[in-house]
């Protein structure tokens, strides 16, 4: 082995010493990249589900890394007196040179460490909104929902967010501790109908779609409540009724998993419209102009001024 490394520093120059480190460097790469193919082979062998192989699939690679980096930082770094030496040396050096990664890696372990949201919550970040599917030291991915498609629903885009704007940004999350959103729809029919009648009608239909969600929301509730300040008296749907220019607006409140939301709001509004269609005094309402005439109506004409 000397044979080679005095042939390689007749070409090159590099002194011997200098290649036994970088053949030790390259040689301890390549075991921890087997090893972790190898560790990462036997997990998809043995685990079927694909949330725990993404959490140990990471746990594997981050591991490594820390444990390849010690044993070459040893192996480089003999004028140092100890590794914290030249770690804090380090530390004092990133922190002027790489502001950015490290507010990065700082928001790393908050997330890690405080879990404002794990892997396949549904968030809302910096005017972002989607659902995590990857984190990593200097960001976090979100496949990203809403924006010009209704209903919550994906957009198909891929949005990487630094990990910095959890220090200094808003975040709302839509599954963590409860899962549960409180959503709206409106069903606006003429003055001219029973609205009594489609009130009732609207909300059998929406109770029959939520009655399932209503008990389980209970359920979490209680759970969450050890960690937050949630209560909810009344969690069963509710329709409120108002008067809108067009005519009388009946509007269903209701739970739904968040992301549920289009189709349940689907199912309701199919049977809204099947129950509507089987009842002659009711009919929806839409913006119009109506011309008034007393006479024909058989009601007194208005008093001339």
């Amino acid at each position: 082995m000397n044979e080679v490394f005095e042939l390689i520093k007749s070409y090159t120059g590099i002194p011997v010493p200098l290649q036994i480190k970088i053949y030790k460097t390259l040689l301890t790469g390549l075991i921890f990249w087997i090893l972790s193919r190898i560790s990462i082979g036997l997990l998809h062998k043995w685990v079927d589900d694909l949330k725990k192989q993404y959490k140990w699939r990471k746990i594997i690679k981050r591991t490594s890394f820390i444990i390849f980096v010690i044993l070459v930082a040893d192996l480089w770094l003999i004028k140092f007196s100890s590794l914290a030496t030249f770690f804090g040396l380090v530390s004092a050096g990133l922190a002027i040179a790489l502001k950015d990664p490290i507010t990065n890696l700082a928001g790393w372990l908050f997330i890690i460490w405080r879990k404002p949201f794990e892997l396949s919550d549904r968030i809302e970040i910096e005017g972002f909104k989607g659902d995590v599917i990857d984190m990593r030291l200097f960001q976090f991915t979100l496949i990203e929902i809403g924006n010009w498609v209704d209903g919550d629903q994906s957009t198909g885009r891929v949005i990487h967010v630094p990990n910095s704007v959890v220090f200094n940004n808003k975040l709302a999350n839509y599954t963590t501790g409860f899962q549960y959103i409180w959503d709206e729809m409106g069903v606006l029919v003429t003055f001219e109908s029973n609205w009594r009648k489609a009130k009732k009608i609207i909300e059998e239909i929406t109770l029959k779609h939520t009655e399932e969600n209503v008990s389980h929301a209970k359920q979490e509730i209680q759970q969450a409540a050890k960690k937050y300040l949630i209560f909810y008296q009344e969690l069963s749907p509710k329709i409120y009724t108002s008067i809108e220019d067009s005519g009388v607006m009946l509007t269903a409140r209701y739970l739904v998993k968040s992301k549920k939301r289009r189709f349940l709001n689907e199912s309701i509004w199919e049977d809204i419209l099947d129950e509507f269609n089987k009842n002659e005094d009711i009919d929806f309402a839409y913006p119009s102009i109506r011309y008034y005439d007393n006479r024909s109506e058989g009601k007194k004409p208005l008093r001339a001024d």
